[in-house]
């Protein structure tokens, strides 16, 4: 019996060896782990992902976080820098005692990208594992540890613009109910004059130019050309500002 406890010993103290040693050489591996089995827990399966995420438009240059308040925020800053910590002061304030004051900062610097930059913080920041001792550029999909706090970081420099919705569709959300169909359509190309700001008085338009009750009642003989026709005189029609 003592033989097998002093078996068992050695065999823990080696393997608490052995993740001592992986945890000093792959510190983000460990904690990856140890988030996800802490997000299988029934408490925990309400716990939000945390994020940044950096958005370069044209000549807007800002940052996407839930890491402020624990709601979504825009944060825009002059110099492009993002200051982190439990300072107020700081543009991403944390109430996290493993933060320092001033603990790190994301800069964005023209035609080089976004970085990582660690203030000599005490428990430090990390960067997929590697200590950030220097300035870390940063890609899309990092995962950031600062002091014991990690969330991902996210990148895009394009915008892409998707095609308008076909007119089939368009008519058939005219048809749910609950929704005004002015506020769909308004978005249409072929708009040229102004609709009113309100949508009731939008809808009692339709009302007056009488093509709800046409597309209602004849809508499944409509072709797709004529549908068109009958939105293009719509919205060339100039609507009175003081119906009568």
């Amino acid at each position: 019996m003592t033989d097998f406890a002093q078996t068992e010993i050695e065999r823990r103290l080696t393997l608490y060896q052995v993740f001592l040693k992986l945890y000093e050489h792959h510190s983000g591996l460990l904690d990856e782990i140890l988030q996800l089995e802490n997000l299988s827990q029934p408490s925990l399966t309400g716990v939000k992902a945390c994020y940044v995420h950096g958005v370069v438009d044209t000549g807007a240059v800002y940052l996407m976080t839930n890491l402020c308040d624990n709601q979504t925020q825009s944060l825009r800053q002059p110099q492009r820098i993002w200051t982190i910590g439990r300072n107020h002061n700081s543009g991403i304030c944390i109430a996290d005692s493993h933060l320092s004051r001033r603990h790190a900062a994301i800069q964005h610097i023209d035609e080089q990208g976004f970085y990582l930059i660690d203030f000599n913080s005490t428990n430090g920041s990390f960067v997929n594992g590697d200590r950030a001792v220097e300035p870390i550029k940063l890609k899309d999909g990092d995962r950031i540890r600062l002091g014991n706090m990690t969330f991902d970081f996210f990148v895009n420099y394009t915008c892409r613009v998707l095609p308008t919705v076909a007119m089939d569709l368009l008519m058939q959300f005219m048809h749910r109910k609950g929704h005004h169909p002015v506020e769909i359509l308004t978005c249409s190309q072929n708009r040229q004059k102004p609709l009113t700001e309100k949508p009731d008085s939008n809808l009692e338009a339709f009302r007056n130019f009488g093509l709800v009750e046409k597309l209602e009642n004849r809508y499944e003989n409509f072709s797709s050309e004529q549908k068109s026709e009958i939105l293009d005189r719509f919205f060339t029609r100039q609507i009175p500002s003081n119906p009568r």
